[in-house]
């Protein structure tokens, strides 16, 4: 066996070279033995991913705007609640059909198109792994001065070249180290560290919460202010405000499919994210208003990261139980940005470079080459360099919206829930997916279409001087470029019809895709027991997928 051989995931005997390229067990439909995500899960999922440093600071961004804290509020559950139904909408056909992210966008991209689509989201993936990674080693650092208070003189050893501190990077590499296992679990096991999270976090945000009132001896001055704008001026802070908050989710609605297709019934990936998305993050968001409005009563300004704040309680020689609240909130952030990187980047890098490299990249692996890529980036640099990097990061939704708008309207308007799975791995002639050479130049036109309406504003956004309209557009740039994408998208679908077009809505596999009986491998003796699936010929009959499923929906 050679060197290449021994490199090699699990995969099925006998596939062709093509099918290599276009399979393996983490790219096959999930097998019933490993979707296990219910209802409760996805629950718990979005209350623990809501918990993070990002969630608590994006209100801040709305009061300097000079919007009240209750305009600011408004704008939290407006935003969260128009992401919800995206998120509900994109999961769907992971929770039918089981497969994740890159194998969806197959069927509207082609099957090599589909691979651009995958490679900006596994690179943004991993870039944000490092970026998150540098928000984590910060809780670490306060989590530690609570332990041991000389951790803060610790001498620093490093040049100024680096970029960072002997400390400050001690921190990172133990936050970046103790992420490791997590990446090791399936995504059907991962499930219970954000049941964890969904209970040790809330727990810490409400006991900081109330320390923060009654330290404050009240609620604080924000509570109390005025808005400072009005009219137009106040009704487009309001957009941007509201934006702002779909930014923040445009990732995990493109890659909505990874968790779904865990989902034990199609019902469990619907409902729960419709309601527990604006319910939870809107609840965080409130609970970070009060702690920084309270924060400018206790030290005359308001401070709105809450890792600065715990960092303040430490400083002028706090008392034992102090450092211990301290210590056990900066434990609870910690949690919450390790869940928030599983899920938001790691999980979503190891999907998308299984896509990109199937033969030799399972999602454990893409999960690990993210974590290597966010340590060798040096991201403590990137936040630095730029104080607007993250801004443009969060532009990067431009670039997803289009990618969803596509993916949606091929699922519910072009095909209307329709699937051949098997054409999903195999690149034969004739193939459903095959497109042009494995390319849907629909798919393309209607995705640069929907990143051109907004390419105008987000120079504007970068400092050059653009139209007020073009900025206009831009600040909503999800809406606008999921809705040039999916309109452009539809109208070359009824120009070039594509094959097999349905007017009747029904959730199916049109191929013989089977699932491959797990226990057939353990009789077999094969070590390879998670692999999920063979790949059938295309019979053209109807073979409507896990029937017990669709009973529950």
């Amino acid at each position: 066996m050679g060197i290449l051989e021994k490199l090699e995931v699990p995969h099925a005997p006998g596939l062709t070279y093509s099918q290599l390229f276009l399979t393996n067990d983490d790219l096959a439909p999930v097998p019933p033995g490993q979707r296990k995500w219910k209802a409760r899960n996805f629950v718990s999922f979005w209350i623990a991913d809501s918990f993070n440093v990002n969630t608590w600071m994006i209100v801040s961004s709305m009061v300097q705007l000079k919007l009240s804290w209750w305009q600011a509020w408004i704008c939290v559950w407006l935003g969260y609640g128009f992401v919800a139904p995206f998120i509900a909408l994109n999961a769907r056909p992971g929770a039918i059909f089981h497969v994740t992210f890159p194998v969806v966008a197959r069927t509207s991209f082609g099957l090599y198109g589909s691979l651009w689509c995958t490679f900006n989201r596994g690179v943004m993936a991993c870039i944000w792994y490092g970026v998150q990674a540098a928000i984590g080693g910060d809780c670490v650092k306060v989590m530690l001065r609570a332990m041991w208070p000389s951790v803060n003189t610790i001498p620093n050893h490093l040049p100024e070249s680096s970029g960072t501190t002997t400390r400050d990077f001690m921190c990172f590499f133990l936050f970046w180290l103790i992420s490791l296992p997590a990446i090791w679990f399936p995504i059907h096991q991962i499930r219970h560290l954000f049941t964890l999270k969904s209970i040790v976090t809330p727990i810490a945000g409400i006991t900081f919460f109330i320390w923060c009132i009654v330290k404050a001896k009240g609620v604080g001055p924000i509570i109390s202010r005025p808005s400072e704008v009005h009219g137009s001026e106040l009704g487009w802070a309001m957009v941007v405000s509201l934006m702002s908050c779909i930014s923040n989710m445009a990732t995990l609605v493109t890659n909505a499919p990874d968790f779904a297709s865990r989902a034990n019934t199609p019902s469990a990936a619907l409902w729960p994210q419709f309601f527990s998305v604006p319910i939870s993050f809107s609840l965080v968001s409130f609970i970070g208003i009060i702690v920084s409005s309270s924060s400018e009563t206790i030290y005359g300004e308001a401070i709105w990261s809450p890792i600065d704040l715990l960092g303040r309680f430490l400083d002028d020689g706090p008392s034992n139980a102090t450092r211990f609240g301290v210590w056990f909130i900066a434990f609870a952030f910690i949690i919450a940005q390790l869940g928030t990187n599983i899920s938001a980047n790691s999980i979503s890098a190891g999907c998308d470079l299984t896509a990109l490299f199937p033969r030799f990249i399972n999602i454990r692996r893409g999960g690990y080459v993210a974590a290597i890529v966010g340590l060798c980036m040096l991201p403590w640099n990137l936040l630095k360099s730029s104080s607007s990097f993250t801004s443009y990061l969060s532009a990067y939704s431009v670039f997803l919206s289009s990618i969803a708008g596509v993916m949606i309207t091929e699922y519910y308007v072009i095909r209307r829930g329709h699937y051949n799975v098997a054409d999903l791995y195999d690149a034969h002639k004739g193939g459903w997916y095959k497109y042009t050479y494995g390319i849907n130049f629909r798919a393309y036109a209607a995705y640069i279409a929907g990143i051109l309406i907004n390419v105008v504003g987000f120079a504007g956004a970068t400092g050059t001087s653009v139209p007020l309209a073009a900025t206009r557009i831009y600040q909503m740039s999800f809406f606008t470029g999921f809705g040039v994408s999916a309109l452009v998208y539809f109208l070359l679908n009824k120009i070039f019809p594509v094959q097999e077009m349905y007017t009747k809505f029904e959730e199916v596999d049109v191929s013989d895709f089977v699932y491959r009986n797990e226990h057939e491998h353990e009789r077999n003796g094969s070590k390879d027991t998670s692999s999920t699936s063979d790949i059938g010929s295309k019979s053209g009959k109807s073979n409507k997928i896990s029937q017990d499923v669709y009973d529950d929906v």
